[in-house]
């Protein structure tokens, strides 16, 4: 059992203390990974979300050295991190964590990529490793919930995320650990997401909810760094983040074991669909059972979908996931994203846009879908899924994915990862030319070899 104040002190020790030059390479190269897709789809939503839009207008009031990401707008590193929060998430092709009911780099890239550009020079190693050390925080906290924090009415990645966000922006002000203890203990009072945010069939929270822990993030920082002082124990304390958020359910072992030795940043699945990590499975079985078979929509009499507790979400209520109103909600749809699977040639951006919401073909084929929660599957089966297709001649098609593509098991590999980046960057509001995107990807996969991050990435910052 940690003694009160330990387990948080342990922590901010870890985060400010972790030198850069002892972090594996292969945590190195899964930052970078992390920073290329998060870069590119943020990129991506820049031009293709409307719901980042009242954002980026907010922002755009600031002034500062900080860029809003394909808009060839600067403002201050906060607003910045709102603007870019916004779009981190809004096309839902960010990278997770399967095993934890996060979206670890969705607010952490945006608060970190601010403070880049607005603080002093950083070393390209020393900026990789302030990813790898918050996203793997995130991680951490997420596993070491024994208690689900929905069971208490809130909405666990932008929660969970902004403590690896701060904890990324405290290395990147250079605060010491009792500053970094200040910095998190900050984080916590301005956590909070609703889960809310699920239930109501027209809002667009739920897409751009990473705006305000991205931006929550970078004050706690420049607090700290003023030298507002915090509590000794945010997490583990009798008031802190566990007690509020759990219950005080939580396993502290799961925070420290392996602390600076295992980097669960090696460990993330990357999308290769724009919509809800579990919705994955369901895409890839209809695809391989069109492969397959080669059935086409109107062989379809009915469609039942089986998967675990966690993606009952996805499927509830039945009426509103069959027929979404707003994109965010289609991605978050079993019966809307398994029609785009049988009906489109690929699921891509374009299967969420005004078009596809309205298309009848997709909308009369997500109503014969039904889903059946797999009384068995727990977390561990949140990316795993069956679909059983009945077809009008008689038969009966099934297939099963035990983990969908995109997961460290089943890796999309660097080239594909940069393909999907070059995609997303073309896309952006201001495009940057095939050439641009491409030396950014290199200029991203030589990070660590750089003296000085925020010149390397400059292409983020002048997008025109």
């Amino acid at each position: 059992m940690v003694e009160s104040g330990g387990l948080s002190e342990r922590i901010a020790e870890h985060v400010a203390g972790f030198a850069a030059d002892r972090l594996p390479e292969s945590a190195i190269h899964a930052a970078k990974r992390a920073l290329l897709d998060g870069v590119g789809v943020m990129l991506a939503a820049s031009g293709m979300s409307p719901e980042v839009e009242p954002f980026v207008a907010y922002a755009a009031t600031g002034n500062g050295g900080a860029s809003i990401f394909g808009r060839g707008i600067t403002t201050s590193a906060s607003l910045a991190a709102l603007a870019n929060g916004a779009m981190a998430h809004a096309l839902d092709f960010e990278d997770a964590f399967d095993p934890a009911p996060c979206h670890p780099d969705a607010s952490l890239l945006p608060a970190a990529l601010a403070l880049l550009q607005t603080r002093a020079p950083t070393t390209g190693r020393d900026f990789l490793a302030a990813i790898a050390i918050g996203c793997d925080l995130v991680c951490r906290l997420g596993l070491a919930l024994r208690r689900e924090m929905e069971a208490g009415g809130w909405y666990p990645p932008p929660i969970l995320g902004l403590f690896g966000a701060s904890a990324a922006a405290a290395r990147l002000v250079r605060l010491d650990a009792r500053q970094t203890l200040d910095a998190l203990s900050l984080a916590l009072c301005q956590a909070g997401v609703p889960g809310e945010i699920k239930h109501s069939r027209d809002t667009v929270i739920r897409a751009v909810r990473e705006a305000l822990p991205a931006e929550a993030a970078v004050r706690a920082a420049l607090l700290a760094a003023a030298g507002v002082r915090g509590f000794d124990a945010p997490f583990e304390g009798k008031g802190g983040f566990y007690r509020l958020y759990a219950d005080g359910a939580y396993d502290p072992a799961a925070i420290l074991d392996g602390l600076g030795e295992h980097f669960w940043i090696e460990q993330l699945s990357f999308k290769k669909w724009p919509a809800c990590r579990g919705t994955h499975p369901f895409i890839e079985a209809v695809q391989a059972l069109r492969a397959t078979h080669g059935i086409a929509p109107d062989d379809v009499a009915s469609i039942l979908a089986t998967g675990s507790d966690v993606q009952v979400m996805l499927a509830e209520p039945i009426e509103r996931k069959r027929a979404p109103s707003v994109a965010i909600d289609a991605k978050f749809s079993i019966p809307f994203t398994i029609a785009a699977a049988m009906i489109d040639r690929e699921v891509t951006l374009d299967s969420f846009d005004a078009a596809s919401l309205a298309d009848r073909g997709k909308l009369a084929l997500a109503a014969k879908v039904g889903f059946e929660r797999q009384a068995d599957w727990g977390r561990d089966r949140a990316a795993s899924g069956t679909v059983r297709i009945a077809t009008t001649d008689g038969r009966v098609l099934e297939a099963e994915v035990d983990m969908a593509v995109g997961h460290f098991s089943r890796p999309i590999d660097d080239a594909a990862l940069e393909a999907k980046f070059l995609a997303c960057a073309a896309r952006a509001r201001q495009p940057l030319s095939p050439r641009a995107a491409a030396d950014l990807a290199t200029a991203i996969w030589t990070l660590d070899a750089s003296e000085d991050a925020r010149a390397a990435l400059g292409e983020i910052c002048y997008t025109t």
